[in-house]
């Protein structure tokens, strides 16, 4: 059973990328096991844990990340596909590709451009540090 990460960030080009994959998901010979995973940059460094406490901070997390996932998660429902989600912290690209490697995904699914205010010149850093970090297929999804 082929597994695929798909990187979403609640932006439109996730919701292309979902759409890509319930396009194309038929193509695969046997059923694709999908892992779902957002991830949060983290807040601040050591002062913001002098003030929050990590119960409030991993509650902040979640509830951003499901929010990101919420639509992904209903286009993968109406297609009836069968998925798995994640809710990340640290550094996007990092993220995703340790995720990957953990779960022994055999692709990675993502947009060109996320929510990021900063990107490359033709592809989004995220995808672009994905793209130099990890050893298994990428599928960028404009």
């Amino acid at each position: 059973m082929p597994k695929i990460l798909v990187a979403v960030d609640g932006s439109e080009t996730s919701g292309r990328v979902i759409e890509f994959l319930v396009k194309t998901g038929s193509a695969f010979k046997a059923p694709v096991e999908v892992h779902l995973l957002h991830v949060q940059m983290p807040i601040a460094g050591v002062n913001v844990k002098m003030f929050i406490s990590n119960e409030s901070l991993n509650e902040y997390y979640r509830e951003e990340g499901t929010a990101a996932l919420k639509l992904a998660r209903e286009r993968l429902d109406a297609a009836r596909m069968a998925y798995t989600h994640h809710i990340g912290v640290g550094e996007p690209a990092e993220v995703i590709v340790e995720y990957a490697k953990t779960k022994a995904c055999d692709q990675i699914m993502m947009g060109s451009r996320g929510l990021g205010s900063v990107g490359g010149l033709v592809l989004g850093s995220i995808a672009t540090k994905v793209l130099y970090l990890t050893t298994v297929p990428v599928t960028v999804v404009k």
